[in-house]
């Protein structure tokens, strides 16, 4: 069974909450959720279908939609956020994209707009109709430069005017997107965009109605907060905890069998794996069990078996330059950097094979147009002689007269800290060059990659797809994206690419052309493809289990109908938990 351990912080926002267990429920039976419909057989009571996960602490969090902010949002990784809301397309455990708030969409002849149909019938918590407006009204909204929205470059180059309404040069009114009538959404994008139904998964609508009347904090004041999503605001105290309840006038396509859902706040990175094994919360994702806890994961068969290891969002580690400036502007010193670092020993000895594989190139295996054949590995192979000769060549023989540099880290918790930390002190003991590193508050590091001239002249970084399309996880690269890397070659291919239509296997082709082009000209030096994956609680059950085309049964990245599917079984009534307080 598992080791007990005391979490003040935890227990203290515990006692908060156990009032709300006592609170009176709608008159209903014990087998029949908020929607009338009964339980799977295997459920416990429906007053005990919560769901409990911790919040950190220790973030600057602003909001509970996506649509106002991706980078500051509010238990992000408790998965809190965006439960009001339904995003018009989802995907499935094979990523494959299905219907969400849309039952169906198609483009147009000529390639150059999208139709979105919404389902009828979906309703917001007040009554009033999910409307194609709420969509419109949402993307202008992120797309107004007033509101400094920070994943404003989704769209750049893909909806049409996106680019000039974000610059300023048009209203938000302009973006390409329209509401032919109530059910009916178009996108007209700037060219054929193949991939841009994929584009639209991650945002659930604002209200238009509030967001007009209240602007976008609407959405944290439970007596403000409307959903036409599965679950509804209740109960928010900043820092303290996040409630919502299951939405009874929800009918979309995931109504929820969770009663509630809690998020409570406390030492994310230090007390999440001790918050687990005491009972106190129901999922953990992998980036905050450490090396020592999973020791005593793989140790302990409970534990072992409810760990579900998946690809999440194929994310890639690496370290990155500002290309633009010396000592960066230099491609052999970026080379030199690339093959200093001994990835293979950092995966073995500090990041662990369970969590990750070592990075040659930036797609991951298994995404599409990645070097599954391993033909990119010797161009940043690990070669200490082969860097010093590099750095000899670019003028600083031995690291003589190298400037000092700070590697700038983005917030990153002390495990993965030290990915970097040892990341920079295997380059630095190959070149003779001095590394120091400064682990910054995430928002700020964010704010200077994205500023131009950027702030950041050597950085380290995560990133994973935000939809399944070389388009995506290539576009960062491109001059006009987050890196301050140049090379006309790969814009070219990349930009191409990315309208070609009705030639999968020459598109595939010029996205791998392209990929060779960042490796060889080391606009990041790639360290890790993280494995990810989450530790549940045994009486955590439903579909989203069900296995993938590849056997794997998990919460796979992307899979938001997910949350119509989890219950808490019978078998709850084994463990201590907080349900039985």
């Amino acid at each position: 069974m598992y080791r007990k351990a005391s979490v003040v912080l935890i227990c203290l926002s515990l006692t908060l909450l156990l009032t709300a267990l006592a609170l009176p429920l709608a008159a209903q039976d014990a087998n029949v959720d908020v929607y009338g419909r009964p339980l799977p057989e295997d459920a416990a009571p429906y007053e005990q279908q919560v769901w409990t996960q911790l919040c950190d602490s220790t973030r600057t969090e602003t909001s509970l939609s996506s649509p106002v902010t991706v980078y500051q949002r509010i238990c992000g990784d408790a998965h809190m956020f965006d439960k009001f809301g339904d995003a018009l397309v989802d995907l499935d455990e094979n990523l494959n994209l299905i219907p969400g708030a849309a039952e169906r969409w198609e483009a147009s002849e000529d390639g150059l707009s999208w139709t979105f149909h919404l389902r009828p019938g979906q309703v917001w918590s007040d009554g009033t109709p999910l409307t194609a407006n709420d969509y419109v009204a949402t993307y202008r909204y992120m797309a107004d430069p007033e509101h400094a929205y920070d994943f404003v470059w989704m769209w750049q180059n893909i909806v049409k005017n996106w680019s000039e309404v974000v610059a300023g040069e048009l209203p938000p009114e302009e973006i390409g997107m329209v509401a032919q009538d109530d059910l009916t959404l178009v996108v007209t994008t700037d060219g054929p965009r193949p991939y841009l139904p994929g584009t639209l998964y991650f945002w659930p609508p604002l209200q238009a109605k509030a967001l007009a009347e209240h602007g976008p904090d609407y959405v944290l004041d439970p007596a403000l907060s409307v959903s036409s999503g599965p679950f509804i605001l209740t109960e928010f105290v900043a820092g303290s905890r996040v409630i919502a309840q299951a939405n009874p006038t929800y009918n979309g396509y995931r109504k929820p069998y969770l009663r509630e859902l809690r998020g409570i706040y406390g030492d994310q990175l230090n007390g999440s794996f001790l918050a687990f094994q005491n009972y106190e919360v129901d999922r953990v994702n992998y980036v905050h069990i450490s090396p020592a806890d999973f020791e005593v994961v793989k140790e302990e068969q409970v534990l072992r078996e409810n760990y579900r290891p998946n690809f999440g969002d194929f994310r890639t580690d690496y370290l990155f330059f500002d290309t633009y400036t010396p000592p960066f502007d230099n491609l052999q010193v970026r080379q030199a950097f690339a093959k200093a670092l001994d990835r293979d020993s950092i995966v073995a000895n500090i990041i662990g094979a369970q969590f990750g594989i070592p990075a040659y190139s930036f797609l991951a295996p298994g995404f599409p147009a990645s070097d599954v054949n391993g033909d990119l590995h010797p161009l940043q192979a690990y070669d200490c002689p082969a860097a010093q000769a590099l750095m000899a060549e670019a003028g600083y023989p031995g690291g003589e007269g190298f400037p000092a540099v700070e590697l700038k880290l983005r917030g990153e918790s002390e495990s993965r800290a030290n990915w970097f930390i040892t990341s920079a002190a295997s380059i630095s003991d190959c070149l003779n060059v001095d590394i120091t590193v400064n682990n910054m508050e995430f928002s700020a590091f964010m704010e200077g990659l994205l500023a131009r001239p950027t702030t950041v002249q050597f950085g380290a970084v995560s990133y994973g797809m935000d939809y399944l399309d070389p388009s995506n996880m290539l576009g960062v690269w491109v001059s006009t994206g987050r890196h301050s890397w140049r090379n006309p070659e790969f814009d070219r291919l990349v930009q191409e690419a990315n309208v070609l239509v009705g030639d999968p296997e020459t598109r595939d082709q010029m996205y791998k052309d392209a990929e060779r082009l960042l490796v060889e000209d080391a606009g990041g030096v790639f360290l890790v493809h993280r494995i990810q994956g989450d530790l549940f609680q045994p009486f955590i059950a439903g579909d989203c289990f069900r296995p993938d085309n590849q056997g794997i049964g998990a919460l796979h990245w992307g899979n938001d109908w997910c949350w119509g599917s989890f219950y808490i079984t019978q078998n709850v009534a084994d463990f201590p938990t907080y349900r039985s307080q």
